[in-house]
């Protein structure tokens, strides 16, 4: 059978591949995108981020009815939670977003090839991939983009079931509420799926090794998320790793130790929801039949250009170090293919985003303040609490805090961290900040509407300079 030929190959049609896939065909590259599943989009569209969101604000409009609507007048009556209407409403926004990439794909004239991607080997200047789906193909081209993304860890003693041990696919189609779920690992995943869970009635504990949340964070905003988070009635065993666990009629046994005691003990539950964190999805790609090694977390190591030692395979997203973030995966793959069509291609890694989408939200860029410290800087730090801020007071919404770290010499920004109210819209402003280099003062000087939650950043950068007006 003969090879059809392509401009680019681009393998993987998550965040990073749909969006290079796309930013090649308009720049003339004859683009095919090969994704194993019956749906592009990838993790983040299909048991990622969308899913996941769409649960977070459906479960949040329920805890909200149930908690807070009587304080502002409104009686709900006999409230009441339809499970499989709010499952089936979440999947829904998922076909929806997954449909529309391929719109964007016929659009944009992105040849879509159903099936799992390998590399085969090269044909003279090309390379050779062939895709296993309800046909076989052969594809050949120049130029591979690699965007193959991540998938969950498992731990080796409690492999992933997805009927009582979770991963975060798992977790997100739980048929009903748990009456306790335990999670393994405090990080994003865990705090944010835990999240949903406790807001429809189910009592969580979260098992963390680390002595506190959130480990890459700055301290002093998961700090603040996490009492938050106890105040709504999450529980947390920090300092304590989990040995394994055992499955009966009546549930299951998690067997955990305290670190700094040896305590051991154990919890009951129903669901376990391992979150420990995820790995790059790199095996049976063929990497090896061109030479392509992966290094030992299993990740493709690249270039200033994204393209890996051999010569015109490229990667992006979670396949590459970094964060492992679906709007840090876009930005790399469009510089990828901006710079193999001779373009500037460029991404700032100082000022990509991160937001937790527990409530209150968590949202940063940037250093934060344990990274400034380690690096020797001298530095000046603004904070403005949420308690102070008049939308927040109207809201109802008052936890947390803005936090602005300033150079003390240039005043230039080095990290904005919020935790509180839609902090994921209040951190662009302080993105374009940092990727302009500019300063406290220009958040400062920047006229803010009011009553608005984001005058708590303007006030913030007022406080670095310690000349805050409402607090």
């Amino acid at each position: 059978m003969a090879a059809e030929s392509f401009d680019l190959i681009v393998i993987g049609s998550g965040p990073a591949g749909y969006t290079g896939a796309i930013r090649a065909a308009q720049l003339g590259f004859k683009t095919v995108c090969i994704e194993k599943d019956k749906s592009l989009g990838g993790t983040c569209l299909n048991v990622g981020c969308i899913p996941s969101k769409a649960m977070l604000e459906s479960s949040e409009h329920f805890h909200q009815a149930k908690t807070k609507f009587q304080k502002h007048g409104i009686l709900v009556g006999d409230l009441k939670l339809d499970l499989d209407t709010m499952l089936k409403r979440k999947e829904a926004v998922v076909r929806q977003l997954t449909n529309g990439v391929a719109g964007l794909f016929k659009k944009n004239k992105v040849e879509w090839a159903q099936g799992h991607g390998k590399i085969t080997g090269k044909d003279g200047d090309n390379y050779l991939v062939e895709v296993k789906g309800e046909k076989t193909r052969t594809l050949s081209a120049p130029r591979i983009l690699l965007a193959t993304g991540s998938e969950p860890t498992a731990l080796p003693f409690l492999p992933f079931d997805e009927k009582r041990v979770l991963s975060s696919t798992g977790a997100l189609a739980i048929p009903q509420v748990p009456k306790h779920l335990v999670v393994i690992g405090g990080g994003v995943i865990g705090l944010e799926l835990g999240s949903v869970w406790l807001r429809l009635g189910a009592r969580v504990t979260v098992v963390e090794f680390m002595d506190r949340i959130l480990g890459p964070c700055d301290q002093q905003v998961a700090g603040e998320l996490q009492k938050a988070l106890i105040k709504q009635g999450m529980e947390f065993r920090l300092g304590t790793k989990c040995l394994g666990a055992s499955q009966d009629k009546n549930g299951m046994l998690i067997s955990v130790e305290e670190i700094a005691t040896s305590t051991k003990s154990q919890i009951e539950c129903d669901y376990v929801l391992v979150a420990t964190g995820r790995k790059p999805y790199s095996a049976n790609l063929g990497l090896d039949s061109v030479g392509l090694a992966t290094n030992k977390a299993g990740r493709v190591e690249i270039d200033t250009h994204f393209q890996t030692p051999v010569a015109g395979i490229y990667a992006v997203g979670d396949l590459v170090d970094g964060p492992m973030l679906a709007h840090k995966a876009e930005e790399e793959a469009i510089a990828a293919v901006e710079l193999m069509a001779g373009q500037a291609g460029h991404v700032n890694y100082d000022a990509i985003p991160n937001v937790i989408y527990t409530w209150p939200e968590l949202a940063s860029v940037g250093a934060t303040e344990e990274e400034v410290k380690a690096r020797g800087i001298a530095y000046k730090i603004g904070t403005f609490p949420f308690m102070a801020n008049g939308r927040a007071k109207t809201m109802d919404e008052t936890d947390g805090l803005v936090k602005i770290i300033a150079d003390a010499t240039t005043d230039r920004v080095l990290g904005v961290h919020i935790v509180g109210p839609r902090a994921s819209d209040m951190i662009p402003e302080a993105v374009a900040t940092m990727e302009y280099g500019g300063s406290a003062e220009d958040i400062a000087r920047t006229c803010h509407a009011h009553p608005t939650l984001s005058e708590s950043v303007k006030e913030a950068a007022l406080a670095v300079a310690k000349r805050t007006i409402n607090f």
